[in-house]
């Protein structure tokens, strides 16, 4: 998978956003907590960012409007975004369409629009979506697919929201506001 995240240890004994276990010679994370936004259209929430702080990777799934959303999110945790359609200009060129990545031994895929997946295709653990701004997550063909909501403007009467994916045997989805 292109983009593995590498779990760094602390003398703590813990990996930022996760649980590390010794196994043998081998360290182990046994919950990997990713952040999930999308659809923050140039806003981010002072509550949103207390929210990632603590996870070992940040996912994006478009309409960022602003490329300084990003360098923000940059700060908190490395991050994954990908093009939403309202994602505009010369800062946008680097975001790609779809992502794919490992997490924990997971497979993740992050489009902005689902129907731009074929899910009968997809050899995927999560798929991590936006664009409709309401929270979503099920199972479907055996991928849980997510969307963490709008973290951005308020939009019609639908609430802000955002969540979190811990990744570890089992896969746990936590819808927060943002």
């Amino acid at each position: 998978m292109g983009n593995s995240l590498t779990i760094r240890l602390f003398s703590s004994g813990k990996a930022r956003g996760g649980t590390v276990a010794k196994r043998g010679g081998d360290y182990q994370v046994d919950n990997v907590q990713v952040g999930l936004i999308s659809d923050t259209h140039g806003v981010l929430r002072s509550e949103a960012c207390k929210i990632l702080q603590g996870c070992a990777h940040i996912i994006h799934a478009g309409d960022i409007n602003k490329p300084e959303i990003l360098a923000e999110l940059r700060q908190i945790a490395p991050t994954t975004a990908v093009k939403g359609n309202m994602d505009l200009g010369s800062w946008a060129q680097e975001l790609k369409q779809v992502e794919r990545l490992e997490i924990n031994g997971r497979s993740l895929v992050v489009v902005h629009n689902l129907m731009h997946l074929d899910l009968f295709k997809e050899q995927a653990d999560v798929v991590v979506y936006g664009h409709t701004h309401r929270f979503a997550a099920e199972t479907r063909n055996g991928i849980l697919l997510v969307n963490p909501g709008s973290a951005g403007p308020r939009r019609f009467a639908l609430p802000i929201t955002m969540a979190v994916l811990t990744i570890g045997e089992q896969l746990t989805v936590k819808k927060r506001p943002a």
